[in-house]
């Protein structure tokens, strides 16, 4: 195939996805009585049929001409939208995706569908296809040259995957270079200060002079040759990435024909969104993900399934809806799957779990469990509320498996009630499985590391400060703007020593405060240590839970550490503690109005404060400026305006971001105000200074991504 067709089919590979998409969202508005723009739809159509040809693509645009003449008919009022016209355009659309998805020139479309789409459009249905006496059917008759000019070069996926696994053994190796790169400075220091006071400057003695020149030397030759290797790997690493990490849409592209296939084979049609499929991440993760994704959708259609009567009682659209989402933020891959169904049935969970022996049943007078309490245990091993098996909610298995397929990638999964009804599952995996900003922490004389995308704040509380809950240790933290009563537990307690003590040094407990969805658990440990972006390995750690070990890393001196999942520790706080967690503890509140906030970008630069400020407002936020910490300040403490959330640079004059950061969270009027920070660079020592002042997030100017802002200030307010 000649290169030139090879870019036309993958620009046609995009622009398609976008026609369909569109033509979908505009059936679904129809559906639920929704004002659209049908010229939209109809201009959609047409644009797909042209692509077709342009690609030569018969059967494409054959179809594509098909559903074009139908949405003309309606456009003109000759067609109504009624449930039946409806389910066919859905078909029609479905089969162009599927044409489009096929090899080059390897598909036919469906007969049955075609008919159906041509009495829309007031046309004859084309002529089946008539095989001569005797001959074979032809798939494809395209005879390549001879010597045909090699233009790509076909690499095993193993080898790109071990390609990126060596990658990330380079990155690790330089990691434990930087001890000696740090050991070498004291020395050429130390060299520079005993030249100093032995010599004033000049070297009484020749030898000894010329041996401290040369080490000053030589740790300037390795300062710029370690800023050049360094630059040098960065570039290596991007390439690779670059290899290594593909569009969710190559795995995932087909999924909606797919969900609304599993649908019609239960006599059923549902609208399904899909979005963020050019979100890139490691084709080896997303493999992995399709078998606990579509066992999400396989639930949502099963357990959210309503009837026809149901919904039109609940003035919800006729047609079902499940969207699967997919969005990118700080190196991990978030992955929704959404329904309009009932929703989880609480009760039906409870009474499931004190069966099976998983909570106790409540005392009278007691406080029932909360949702989040109840909702987690539908991953429990075995779990399952369905009345019986059948195709779509498979063997009674329950979301066990989910849990395990997205454990096994580093990730976390948990189910929540959507809104305005519905359920929604949502999965955290890395991007890269391997790698992951690591915190590591200290405690009974053992390192452990806590993936950073779990831990929302470092903090030390005074002794003082520690209050009692239900005779357990809790205190007052700040979050969301309101104190919130937060358990306190040593990190011993959740790893299996029940007994153990809260470790507390001069009079300060250390804790980090974990979070899983609203529920908030303040884990104390002995020592905090550094932000470190390392290789998280398969291996099983010895003497603990694996349910809490999310993968193995080795420090320096091949010292191996556990990591431990974030999620899994609040998880069993809320076993452990089920009367106490009923009662709220730890649960945060979390009903804004993102529409309604007011944000405070504070940029030294006016070029970046004009870019935010017009992405921003572009989603309905209001949007204060402020050239540097000072003036920002000056805004906040004023009060003339309740901000919401503030946008900060790290590097600005008079006043930097950490100086920012650290004087609202010092100010009882401000402590409670969300900060972003934005910076031009992601050092662990920076990640972990932003930790510890109370950072609720990092952004990397250089990779800016007005998406990843967007979500992130959507996930903090």
């Amino acid at each position: 195939m000649s290169s030139l067709r090879e870019q036309l089919l993958a620009a046609f590979e995009i622009e398609h996805r976008e026609h369909l998409e569109v033509i979908r969202r505009g059936l679904a508005a129809a559906a639920r009585g929704v004002e659209y723009d049908i010229r939209d739809v109809f201009r959609r159509a047409h644009s797909l049929k042209g692509a077709a040809r342009a690609v030569d693509l018969p059967a494409v645009e054959d179809l594509a001409h098909r559903l074009e003449a139908a949405l003309a008919r309606v456009q003109s009022g000759e067609l109504a939208l009624d449930d039946d016209t409806l389910a066919v355009l859905h078909r029609g659309v479905d089969a162009i995706e599927a044409l489009a998805a096929a090899p080059d020139g390897q598909a036919r479309a469906d007969l049955d569908t075609v008919a159906a789409l041509s009495r829309l459009a007031g046309e004859a249905p084309p002529d089946p296809p008539v095989a001569s006496p005797g001959s074979e059917e032809v798939i494809a008759d395209v005879e390549a040259p001879a010597e045909a000019p090699v233009a790509y070069l076909r690499v095993a996926e193993e080898q790109v995957a071990q390609l990126s696994r060596s990658m990330h053994e380079l990155n690790a190796e330089l990691q434990r270079r930087d001890l000696l790169d740090d050991r070498l400075e004291e020395i050429a220091a130390a060299a520079a200060g005993l030249r100093r006071r032995s010599f004033g400057g000049k070297a009484a003695d020749p030898a000894l002079g010329g041996l401290l020149r040369d080490i000053a030397a030589l740790w300037r030759d390795h300062r710029r040759a370690r800023w050049s290797f360094g630059q040098a790997v960065r570039r290596l690493q991007e390439d690779v990435d670059a290899v290594a990490l593909v569009p969710v849409g190559s795995i995932f592209g087909d999924f909606g024909r797919m969900i609304r296939d599993m649908a019609r084979s239960d006599g059923r049609e549902v609208t399904v969104f899909v979005e963020g499929t050019e979100v890139e991440a490691d084709r080896d993760v997303l493999q992995r993900l399709k078998d606990p994704v579509l066992h999400l959708v396989r639930n949502a259609l099963s357990h959210g399934a309503e009837t026809t009567a149901e919904r039109e009682a609940r003035a919800k659209p006729v047609r079902p809806e499940i969207s699967l989402e997919f969005r990118s933020r700080g190196g991990r891959l978030f992955v929704t799957v959404r329904d309009d169904g009932r929703g989880p049935d609480l009760v039906r969970i409870q009474a499931t779990a004190i069966e099976r022996g998983l909570i106790a049943r409540p005392r009278p007078g007691e406080a029932p469990p909360q949702a989040d309490q109840l909702l987690s245990l539908v991953f429990h091993p075995g779990f399952s509320t369905a009345a019986a098996v059948d195709h779509l909610s498979g063997r009674g298995m329950g979301l066990s498996v989910v849990a395990e397929a997205v454990r096994l990638l580093h990730g976390t999964v948990r189910l929540r009630r959507a809104r305005p009804w519905g359920a929604e599952a949502l999965i955290s995996v890395p991007l890269q499985a391997a790698r992951q900003p690591i915190l590591l922490v200290e405690s009974d004389g053992r390192f452990y590391g806590l993936p950073t995308h779990g831990v929302e704040r470092l903090l030390r509380l005074p002794v003082a400060s520690i209050e009692n809950a239900g005779e357990r240790p809790a205190a007052r933290i700040e979050i969301g703007g309101r104190d919130v009563m937060v358990p306190v537990v040593a990190l011993q307690a959740l790893v299996g020593s029940v007994n153990a003590e809260i470790p507390i040094e001069a009079d300060i407990v250390k804790v980090a405060l974990l979070r899983r969805g609203a529920r908030r658990c303040a884990v104390a440990v002995a020592a905090f240590h550094d932000v470190r972006t390392l290789t998280v390995g398969e291996a099983a750690a010895i003497g603990l839970d694996p349910d809490l070990v999310s993968g193995i890393v080795l420090l320096d001196e091949s010292v191996p550490a556990p990591v431990l999942d974030p999620e899994a520790l609040v998880d069993r706080w809320m076993r452990d503690e089920a009367r106490l967690a009923a009662t709220g503890l730890g649960l945060v509140a979390t009903e804004r109005t993102p529409e309604a906030a007011t944000i405070l970008v504070v940029d030294d630069s006016i070029t970046t404060r004009t870019l935010q400020k017009s992405i921003l407002e572009a989603q309905g936020y209001r949007v204060l400026l402020s050239v540097d910490g000072i003036d920002a300040l000056q805004t906040l403490r004023s009060g003339d305006m309740a901000i919401d959330l503030v946008v900060a640079d790290v590097e600005m004059p008079r006043l930097d971001g950490f100086g920012l950061l650290q004087a609202i969270r010092n100010d009882a009027r401000l402590a409670q105000i969300p900060v972003i920070m934005m910076t031009s660079r992601a050092d662990a020592a920076d990640v972990r200074r932003g930790l510890e002042l109370g950072a609720g997030a990092y952004i990397t100017k250089q990779k800016f991504d007005q998406r990843e802002l967007l979500a992130t200030i959507g996930q903090l307010l």
